[in-house]
């Protein structure tokens, strides 16, 4: 990874953001719509690149015209940041096909979760850019103003230095600091063994997912342990793990969830549950590359300006 990681420019309002699916069609039109009007409420403009339709496939289009959308939203000078429309798969198949000197060259903010967890992690380690583990396009009407205070304010430079929430589970005690990584937990084991796979040494680590069975997220904190990546961090954040919409069976999955990393990962560095992070309502931006303390004392996650090099 790149020694002194970069903050790309702040936007201001007026400023154009480009939209884009790298990965999954759109599935719901009345949630892009929605998505877009509230990028307008805030003071931006936007620019539609690439196919951004309904569609009949599980990728948005061609693996070369989702890398060619990103690159001539990345080229864009009017552009100054790039918002994903919706996860899905399909992050993984454009590792290969990126210019990640242009990446380098013209640092701008990448939005993401889920899915874009792929680009979010590569363009940090890569490329030595910030990026906004955060809302995509469609999923931006069903957060609260706290969530959406949380993103425009990080993309205009007013962002909070300090991330508190009462829900925090403070699953082990301690001090961390690290720089920040992680998102979706299926897309990170998916990148394990890979030349794509960033640095996890010395690393704050934020974990969440959806629709996945207990069985199977086992299987992933497991992979996770064997292959000692737990033992390279200095810090864990659990986000949100669901399987629908029955609150008590949700509970129940946290709860196993907590449990299993807890057996896995050694002693050593704080480890926190429900973390406002994840597929549901509860999706705080956090920039991805910025070092941070997890002050488990307080249940603060202290962000440190100074980490990053202001563009």
């Amino acid at each position: 990874m790149t020694e002194h990681l970069r903050l790309p420019p702040r936007l201001r309002r007026g400023d154009t953001i480009g939209l884009f699916c790298p990965a999954g069609p759109v599935q719901d039109v009345g949630r892009l719509q929605a998505g877009i009007r509230l990028i307008k409420d805030q003071g931006f403009e936007i620019k539609l690149c690439g196919a951004h339709g309904p569609s009949d496939g599980y990728l948005a289009d061609s693996d070369e015209q989702r890398a060619a959308s990103l690159h001539g939203l990345w080229a864009d000078e009017e552009v100054r940041a790039l918002l994903a429309i919706r996860g899905g798969y399909g992050c993984l198949r454009l590792l290969d096909r990126l210019d990640w000197d242009l990446l380098s060259r013209r640092p701008k903010f990448l939005i993401g979760f889920s899915d874009v967890t792929v680009l979010l992690n590569t363009l940090v380690d890569r490329a030595g850019i910030v990026t906004v583990h955060g809302p995509m396009v469609t999923t931006l009407s069903r957060y609260d103003e706290d969530v959406m205070c949380s993103l425009f304010r990080l993309l205009t430079g007013h962002f909070e230095e300090h991330i508190r929430s009462k829900k925090v589970e403070v699953l082990r005690g301690g001090v961390g600091r690290g720089r920040l990584i992680g998102g979706n937990l299926t897309t990170l084991a998916h990148l394990l063994g890979t030349p794509w796979e960033c640095s996890w040494e010395g690393k704050i680590l934020v974990i969440e997912d959806t629709g996945e069975p207990l069985y199977r997220i086992d299987r992933m904190l497991t992979q996770l342990a064997l292959a000692g990546r737990f033992e390279q961090l200095a810090g864990l954040l659990i986000g949100e793990f669901d399987v629908g919409s029955d609150s008590i069976t949700n509970l129940r999955l946290q709860e196993a969830v907590w449990s299993r990393v807890l057996e896995l990962a050694p002693a050593g560095y704080p480890i926190w549950g429900c973390f406002p992070v994840g597929h549901g309502k509860r999706n705080l931006a956090l920039p991805l590359g910025m070092e941070m303390i997890m002050d488990s004392g307080s249940g603060s996650l202290h962000l440190l300006a100074d980490s990053v090099v202001f563009i």
